[in-house]
């Protein structure tokens, strides 16, 4: 398998071309697909480290594509769209994307955004590696995570929360906090997102999700990993 930094899935070739020589002057290895069915084609064999990619394509959208693509692969996926309704966003995030750029976007900010979704997924991890309550394992360095023995498959922003969430155990974290640490203080993503991974995280990790024994609800101020 070839191995190249991002992947540009856009059939507006002119933004596309601006965005893959910005990226290129900035040392990244970037290729481009005009369509879902030609990335599919380029990615049996080329891996790549990010994607981003366009809601309004030709044949399978690009929700199609992001839905299709979750059920084998984590890579980190941008959205960039001119729909920007906070349906479409909450879609494409629901979808398993990592963050959501509204059309037109300031290259710069797509710049730091594919920084900062490349330093979560792939950066240098700092401090202890690894986690453990009970039944519950978290490997940070493989960022694997175990539950009754059985490894448990996250989605690259849900283990981000869930590292968060335990770095900052026993503490209450509002829903402010916790999106400006784990999507970036620039994010656009709406505070909605963050009760939407919790719930996936429960239902991912808790034995009852509606009663969570870990991920507890902090009624008027976010929520708690609770350690005990």
């Amino acid at each position: 398998m070839k191995k190249r930094d991002i992947l540009i899935i856009d059939d507006d070739v002119d933004l596309a071309s601006i965005t893959k020589e910005l990226l290129e002057d900035y040392k990244y290895f970037v290729e481009w697909a005009s369509s879902a069915e030609k990335a599919y084609d380029m990615m049996l064999d080329t891996n790549y480290k990010l994607i981003v990619l366009d809601i309004n394509l030709p044949g399978d959208s690009g929700f199609d594509f992001c839905r299709e693509l979750r059920k084998t692969c984590t890579v980190p996926i941008i959205f960039v769209s001119s729909r920007t309704s906070e349906t479409d966003r909450i879609t494409g995030l629901d979808l398993g994307a990592d963050d959501y750029l509204p059309k037109p976007y300031s290259l710069q900010e797509l710049l730091s955004r594919i920084k900062a979704n490349l330093r979560r997924a792939y950066g240098f991890l700092e401090g202890q590696s690894n986690y453990i309550f009970k039944d519950l394992m978290v490997d940070v360095a493989s960022r694997r995570v175990t539950l009754k023995e059985l490894e448990i498959p996250l989605a690259l922003r849900e283990f981000d929360l869930l590292k968060y969430m335990i770095e900052h155990k026993d503490t209450a974290l509002s829903k402010e906090k916790i999106l400006s640490e784990v999507w970036g203080s620039y994010s656009q993503v709406e505070p909605s997102t963050v009760a939407v991974h919790i719930r996936w995280l429960r239902e991912k990790l808790e034995e009852n999700p509606s009663k969570p024994e870990r991920l507890k609800t902090v009624w008027g101020v976010g929520y708690i990993f609770d350690s005990k």
